[in-house]
């Protein structure tokens, strides 16, 4: 996996630099979003690696599929893809790309999961504290895992923060197991 996103950095930067340039990052996230969609298709997988067309036959096909979504400068860099024979990248690309863009805005998506239905006010807090803390702004997402037990598990970005019931209980088992 590492080593597909380091093939997909340089595409990912070229990509983000000439939107920002173009103040159009969110239209480039779409179209990335909707161009790596579109790749994990399992017939276009089975198109891109086929032997009988070309990387430009490969690339106008698939520029073909995404029809109206991309403007001309997203099918030029469609292209580019193709004929380097990186479409089979464009879900790192589009991954790298809106993590640029969540950088440049200094945002953040925050996915809380927690044993019981939490009060919009607890969110409200939990919100400001998490912006205070990741210096960002904060996109919660709340989902309700009964199998936490209690408390809470929050990832924002690389951040985990474990206060589940569960974690704890796991934690104290590797205590006294060590």
């Amino acid at each position: 996996m590492a080593e597909l996103i380091t093939l997909a950095r340089p595409y990912a930067k070229a990509a983000f630099e000439y939107a920002r340039a173009a103040k159009d990052l969110q239209g480039w996230q779409t179209a990335l979003a909707q161009a790596a969609s579109v790749s994990m298709d399992a017939s276009v997988k089975a198109m891109l690696s086929s032997p009988n067309l070309t990387s430009t036959d490969k690339g106008l096909k698939f520029g073909e599929v995404c029809g109206d979504v991309l403007n001309q400068q997203q099918v030029n860099f469609i292209n580019v893809l193709a004929v380097n024979n990186r479409l089979g990248l464009l879900a790192q690309v589009y991954e790298l790309f809106a993590l640029y863009k969540a950088n440049q805005e200094k945002t953040v998506d925050v996915e809380i999961q927690t044993a019981f239905e939490i009060s919009s006010d607890l969110e409200q807090k939990l919100a400001t504290t998490l912006k205070a803390k990741l210096d960002r702004d904060v996109e919660l997402k709340t989902t309700i895992d009964e199998s936490l037990i209690g408390g809470a598990l929050i990832r924002a970005g690389d951040t985990v923060i474990d206060g589940s019931a569960r974690g704890r209980l796991a934690k104290l088992a590797e205590a006294m197991n060590a």
